[in-house]
């Protein structure tokens, strides 16, 4: 049977879209620009090349399927000289686990062994212990009025639990909490020059500051994560100088894994409950809904809005035709309130199934998914019992990015 193929909708249609969703006012609600974008049909045409996606069943058949891969260390240089795709930073992260194709991808992720039932037994008290310290600072702010729920809380919970983790010093959390901010602009769909640049200074700095780390545990091995990975890569490679390398993008992605999604989920969530008082009220009574809470907050507005995969091979999807290593950002932003996978698709809702792409699928399924549901259920029966009268004060302002939300302020007080 052959396949129906479609030509893909005009790029100029998804121009106009896109000029509007870098605005403030898009940034700060792009799910009206997504719905229209979604109206042009499930494929279409990129502004600067390659295809969006913003079908559900489509964006899921991608993450899934092993035909299509991430944009790796190849692909990028066979963008040429000059493009975002050979930035320093750019380069630096296609050696990390979320950039890696199979057999690269299986040896990397098999050595991280990290979050497992076990692991997450023990992270559980230190989470539950940071947030109870986070809160009373909140609640010493909120003595005076309000206070910014941004900075003192969803900032803070994880770089602390993940610091803890690695047994990084305390006074390094500020500084690798900022680089990370600057890190991710190289991981946007659209950084401009002066973000590549910040990205590439924050990625130099990262290096220096991991590969040092290493080779102190390396000479002072403790029992931590990063003291387990030399010995587990110590086995698998004989030059110590490539070991300790893999250990540092091992450690590098962690650290960029844990911060800023998550902060901006622990946000995001806040945020969203607090606008719709009658579902946090229903929280304050019936704690148990907290788990469905974090998925339809995840469902609703995910930290990560975009995520790019490339064609291993010419194919077809969804009618319209994909060629060899030609890009696919997958709008997941927008494939999470697509109406053909949920009902009333706007509606924030806690009793809905959950279903949704925030952790990406397939072998590239967020490895730090189980450690960032923690946090957010830890905070979330926190907020719950200690402020039932948290009320937002002001809308909040959003950093300039497409790809990666976040908030750059929540404002609360108490009703």
């Amino acid at each position: 049977m052959e396949i129906a193929i479609t030509p893909p909708i005009h790029r100029r249609f998804a121009v106009s879209l896109f000029s509007r969703l870098r605005t403030a006012k898009g940034q700060a609600n792009p799910f009206p620009i997504y719905a229209e974008l979604r109206s042009g049909g499930g494929v279409v045409a990129a502004p600067w090349g390659g295809h969006l996606v913003t079908r559900f069943d489509l964006c899921d058949q991608v993450l899934r399927s092993r035909e299509w891969l991430e944009p790796d260390a190849r692909w990028r240089e066979e963008q040429g000289d000059g493009t975002r795709w050979t930035a320093p930073s750019s380069r630096e992260m296609s050696r990390t686990l979320p950039a890696l194709n199979p057999p690269d991808h299986t040896w990397m992720r098999r050595s991280a062994g990290m979050f497992d039932r076990a692991s997450l037994e023990e992270l559980r008290g230190t989470v539950d212990l940071i947030t109870s310290r986070l809160l009373d600072s909140l609640a010493e702010q909120l003595q005076g009025g309000e206070a910014d729920f941004n900075a003192l809380v969803s900032e803070e919970l994880p770089v602390a639990a993940i610091g803890h983790w690695l047994g990084l010093p305390t006074a390094d959390f500020p500084r690798l909490r900022d680089l990370t901010h600057d890190q991710v602009f190289t991981q946007e769909l659209l950084p401009s020059a002066s973000q590549l640049a910040k990205s590439d200074v924050a990625t130099a700095e990262l290096r220096t500051y991991f590969m040092e780390l290493v080779r102190h545990r390396r000479a002072h091995p403790g029992d931590d994560p990063v003291s387990r990975w030399i010995t587990v890569w110590d086995g698998m490679e004989s030059d110590r100088e490539k070991a300790d390398e893999a250990v540092y993008f091992l450690a590098l992605f962690v650290l960029l894994a844990a911060l800023e999604t998550t902060s901006t989920l622990l946000s995001t969530m806040t945020l969203l409950l607090l606008e719709h008082p009658r579902q946090w009220d229903r929280l304050t009574v019936h704690p148990d809904l907290v788990p469905a809470a974090v998925e339809e907050s995840l469902r609703y507005d995910p930290p990560t809005h975009v995520i790019s995969r490339v064609s291993s091979r010419d194919c077809v999807l969804g009618g319209v035709e994909v060629l060899k290593d030609e890009m696919v950002h997958l709008m997941v932003g927008a494939a999470n309130r697509d109406p053909a996978k949920h009902a009333d698709p706007e509606l924030f809702n806690l009793h809905r199934k959950p279903a949704h792409l925030a952790f990406s699928g397939g072998i590239h399924y967020c490895l730090g998914a189980p450690l960032a549901r923690l946090e957010a259920q830890t905070l979330l029966h926190h907020l719950v019992r200690r402020f039932p009268r948290l009320t937002l004060v002001r809308r909040p302002s959003w950093a300039p990015r497409v790809a990666f939300r976040r908030l750059l302020n929540l404002d609360v007080t108490l009703s």
